[in-house]
């Protein structure tokens, strides 16, 4: 059956995929014909590529089930000369590799029991249990080698082209199968979402508590993924009105997203994930530490969350030049302009934000003029080194860096002589 979606005024059928760029990639076509040489038509793209194709969106990953079980597709792509490496053997995914580019190709499976974290698999032959135990319906989509459809689940198609996040069957069902589909249902809504679903956006809410078995490092992942939408706000305020952000960072609230978004597309800014985490919680250092502990950040993560909620750093959008060259030379151009995106978004100082990220742009760290070996060559020893040389750099700084290295090592002979 045809499907239709609408585009300027136009009722547009879209059948297959056939004109997808992908399809005739070398390694596209090479990995799907080593599969089809082992089991004719047992091979189908699936997941995002469908999805995002059917979308007009950019395609980057290319995923592909399989009916051939996973030492068959080992088999297939050594026989064709591909790189496999077994990935994710127990659960049947092969990750072929054709010039540099990753093919993860997973057997049809079923699942045989779940707790909500991981599920133990059982390989089968059946594209709809295949199609069955995955999360949404635009994600159960099907394409052959040729980019003929294949529409397991009704009304996948037409979900993927109008944007509806729907779960497959019961939701509270694959909720608890795997509970980090909560945070998949609000990324998915963030990204592609027509509307919250009903249903699905119930079911969040009364499973939400299953989320406390799902590992930090996941959680986190999600939540990246989700806040990397070009406008995550209506996702995440969902997830607060429901429960959800709570059950995943106590104490956040996404209330001030909004404002923080139309700051960044005033000033043409690259979503960045932990600003707007920062948008999200307070500046107090147990808030601060309890979110890196909760998620697990990364030692990168922590130091930027760390330096931007940094007491010392406010109201930097009404720093004078001068003090703003301070601040920058203190804390660094990035952790001040965290800290100077947060405030525009309370104030909605997009104009004030672009004027200080120019400055931070055009600045460039001077080097303080003194070092060690001048301390020490002025009979300076112990701990005096660095407590003069450290004084003498706030003498420095407070001159707007203008003290000449000549008249620096002047001040430091008269502290010696």
């Amino acid at each position: 059956m045809p499907t239709h979606r609408r585009s300027c005024g136009r009722t547009m059928t879209r059948t297959d995929l056939t004109t997808a760029p992908w399809l005739d990639w070398p390694g596209t076509r090479a990995v799907m014909a080593a599969l089809e040489a082992a089991r004719a038509d047992g091979a189908r793209f699936v997941g995002g590529c469908v999805r995002n194709e059917l979308r007009g969106v950019p395609v980057d990953d290319i995923d592909i089930a399989t009916q051939l079980k996973p030492e068959e597709t080992l088999a297939a792509l050594e026989a064709a000369g591909i790189r496999a490496i077994p990935t994710g053997l127990e659960h049947g995914t092969i990750t072929a590799i054709y010039e540099g580019r990753p093919y993860e190709i997973t057997s049809l499976r079923r699942d045989v029991e779940t707790d909500g974290r991981r599920a133990v698999v059982a390989f089968t032959e059946e594209w709809a249990e295949d199609a069955e135990r995955r999360d949404f319906r635009l994600n159960a989509i099907y394409a052959a080698a040729d980019g003929n459809l294949h529409e397991v689940v009704p009304n996948s198609v037409q979900d993927a082209i109008d944007g509806r996040v729907i779960f497959i069957g019961d939701a509270d069902q694959r909720l608890r199968e795997d509970y980090l589909r909560i945070l998949r249902f609000f990324r998915f809504n963030a990204w592609y979402g027509a509307g919250m679903d009903a249903d699905g956006l119930s079911a969040c809410e009364r499973q939400k508590d299953g989320l406390a078995k799902i590992a930090s490092e996941r959680i986190w992942k999600e939540l990246k993924r989700l806040m990397e939408a070009p406008d995550p706000s209506e996702a995440m305020l969902a997830m607060e009105e429901t429960g959800v952000l709570e059950a995943v960072l106590p104490g956040a609230s996404a209330s001030e997203l909004p404002s923080l978004v139309s700051v960044e597309q005033g000033a043409s800014l690259t979503p960045d994930p932990l600003q707007r985490l920062m948008a999200m919680m307070t500046r107090r250092a147990r808030d601060v530490a309890a979110v890196t502990s909760h998620l697990r950040l990364s030692n990168a993560e922590a130091q930027r969350l760390t330096g931007w909620a940094d007491p010392a750093l406010s109201h930097v959008l009404g720093a004078q030049p001068e003090a703003l060259r301070r601040l920058f030379y203190r804390f660094g151009t990035r952790t001040v302009l965290d800290r100077a995106l947060i405030e525009a978004a309370q104030i909605s100082g997009t104009e004030a934000y672009q004027a200080l990220h120019t400055a931070a742009s055009d600045w460039q760290k001077p080097d303080f003029p003194l070092g060690g070996a001048d301390a020490l060559a002025a009979g300076l020893s112990g701990p005096a080194v660095g407590e003069t040389l450290r004084a003498l750099e706030e003498d420095w700084i407070a001159s707007d860096f203008s003290l000449s290295r000549s008249v620096l090592l002047a001040r430091l002979s008269s502290q010696t002589g």
